[in-house]
């Protein structure tokens, strides 16, 4: 099956992101089954998905007209069988718990045509897990968005060992064609190439901060004024090919023994969560948040992302 083969799109989980990945691809043109396990869930999508679009408008992104054939084109169900049976291509995006996930990738196998690409949304889980619980391995793999999904571009694909190079260049193929920047992961490792360099820098920051070495609100200032604007607009290794690489290899060398490297989670993350300082959800983390100034940073991040994709 090639790109232009592919007319029916199944997203499983209608939260965070599945909304959002329906929400593109019925903007785009295609008819989209959105399905949960509860009608309560897929309302909520729907709700989500008008006050996107809204957004996306007010953004300039879209069109009003265009954002008015969006709803005829996403159609709900809370019955998987009747969400999946004409399915060229189902992304699954359920909570990210491995047995779920192995049970409905089983359950996809078994409802959807035998064409039909299976793509998993997972954040860090291995294909190869999900490959085996189907008898189609070869059309298995992972199609990782970052949130929110219809402001960032990128999607990184992760085959397993097992999956076929045409089924790869169609999932490609299929989402360059909605406007999507793709990245192929070469082998299979946790947390693919997006998490692993954020997991990275977190692991550090909170290193910087258990230390006393700067306060939270600190290091984020760093951030946003430093490396945070030219990573905007250039990758790292193209920020330091300018740098060049002479330089780089004396300065790690001094400063690589020094950076923060243990394989244990962080004492002070983990006594975050168990006093139940969540971030935004809570109203605390490392900030108190009232719903005005959740509000007021979710919009900020989002008009710099639309700002960016527009001088892309």
């Amino acid at each position: 099956m090639n790109v232009n083969e592919i007319r029916h799109i199944t997203v499983v989980g209608a939260g965070l992101m599945g909304h959002g990945i329906a929400q593109e691809f019925a903007l785009a043109g295609y008819q989209v089954q959105l399905h949960s396990r509860s009608e309560a869930s897929l309302h909520q999508a729907t709700l989500n998905i008008q006050q996107n679009l809204e957004r996306l408008i007010g953004f300039g992104m879209t069109t009003r007209e265009q954002a008015e054939l969006v709803p005829a084109r996403i159609h709900t169900s809370t019955v998987l069988k009747a969400a999946v049976e004409d399915a060229d291509i189902v992304f699954e995006s359920v909570y990210e718990d491995l047995d779920l996930k192995r049970d409905i990738f089983g359950q996809l196998d078994k409802l959807c045509p035998a064409h039909t690409i299976l793509a998993s949304n997972t954040s860090s889980l291995m294909p190869s897990a999900f490959a085996t619980a189907t008898q189609r391995a070869d059309k298995v793999l992972v199609a990782h968005y970052a949130n929110p999904p219809y402001l960032i571009p990128l999607v990184e694909i992760v085959p397993s060992g097992q999956t076929s190079d045409a089924t790869v260049a169609t999932v490609a193929d299929l989402l360059k064609k909605i406007g999507k920047r793709t990245i192929v992961v070469q082998q299979e490792v946790p947390g693919f190439v997006l998490n692993r360099l954020q997991g990275a820098l977190l692991r550090e920051a909170l290193w910087l901060v258990e230390n006393d070495i700067a306060t939270p609100q600190d290091v984020d200032v760093a951030i946003k004024n430093s490396i945070g604007r030219r990573w905007a607009v250039a990758g790292i290794f193209e920020i330091f090919e300018i740098a060049g690489w002479d330089l780089l290899l004396a300065i790690a060398e001094g400063l690589f023994p020094h950076l923060a490297s243990s394989s244990e989670v962080s004492p002070l993350l983990k006594s975050k969560v168990e006093r139940g300082e969540l971030g935004v959800k809570t109203g605390k983390g490392f900030y108190e948040w009232t719903p005005e100034a959740a509000e007021e940073l979710k919009q900020r991040i989002a008009k710099a992302l639309v700002k960016l994709e527009k001088e892309a």
